[in-house]
């Protein structure tokens, strides 16, 4: 939302909101395979073309990880104590889920940015081009290239705005994270902070695991750590009551602004 408001000023928060919802139903429609290329489609259609739509998705994809990772380090640090007590054992899978957060951002950003990869594998296609049937397809390609290097250049030169993206999307994680606190607060066994902290850490090791769109992982990881400290009945409906407001009502939503759209172009 940032960095489409930055490029293209005459865009309101209210296209970024829009967009969000727009691919929410979308993850939830194809099981997470489809959030890009709709955030993409959506991009494209409000005049931002396709090969600059990819380098701000990515770029904005990149950051959000890097502030899932960011907001569990500052969590569990400051429940150091109460997080190593119940959950030191699974340290060692946290850290793998901070590198593997670092790996994924990083080839994302070097597949945006770099030109030395673009023309590696501009060298392999004109090998494979010997006789000159795919020179159309591989010219755009290379235009969409340089447009997409430029767009990526351009947002990572912006080291105010990242900061500023950053930032929103620690303050929305933290409404995100929260949620489980609802159901919790009677309890008195666990404190707000600890429950960002776990719901944190919940989220980090989920993304070890392979599922389509965090489907199941999400819930069994959740379950799992907050049976530990607030029992098996409570963490269960947490998890539910998260996954419903962080997946299913962002879908019900996304689905009514497809909806409309679909009846607008009709019209």
């Amino acid at each position: 939302m940032g960095f489409a408001r930055e490029y293209r000023p005459e865009f309101s928060y209210t296209f970024g909101v829009e967009s969000a919802f727009f691919c929410s139903f979308y993850r939830v429609a194809t099981l997470g395979s489809g959030a890009g290329i709709a955030a993409v489609y959506y991009f494209n259609e409000k005049g931002i073309p396709v090969s600059k739509g990819t380098g701000m998705y990515m770029i904005e994809y990149v950051l959000h990880k890097l502030s899932i990772a960011i907001f569990s380090v500052i969590f569990f640090a400051l429940s150091f104590g109460f997080m190593m007590e119940y959950f030191g054992e699974y340290s060692h899978l946290l850290a793998v889920g901070y590198i593997l957060t670092v790996c994924i951002s990083g080839v994302m950003v070097f597949a945006c940015y770099s030109t030395k990869l673009h023309k590696w594998i501009f060298l392999v296609l004109d090998k494979i081009n010997r006789k000159h049937k795919f020179d159309g397809q591989i010219r755009e390609l290379r235009e969409q290239c340089v447009v997409l290097e430029e767009a990526s250049a351009f947002l990572l030169s912006k080291p105010l705005l990242i900061i500023r993206t950053i930032f929103m999307d620690l303050v929305k994680l933290a409404f995100w994270y929260g949620i489980p606190y609802v159901v919790f607060y009677k309890t008195g066994e666990i404190t707000l902070p600890q429950t960002l902290a776990v719901t944190s850490l919940s989220v980090m090791l989920a993304a070890v695991l392979p599922s389509p769109a965090g489907i199941g992982s999400t819930e069994f990881v959740f379950t799992l750590l907050f049976a530990a400290v607030a029992g098996t009945g409570a963490a269960g409906s947490a998890s539910l009551l998260y996954r419903f407001a962080t997946f299913v009502f962002p879908f019900l939503v996304g689905m009514i602004i497809v909806i409309r759209r679909r009846i607008g172009m009709r019209k």
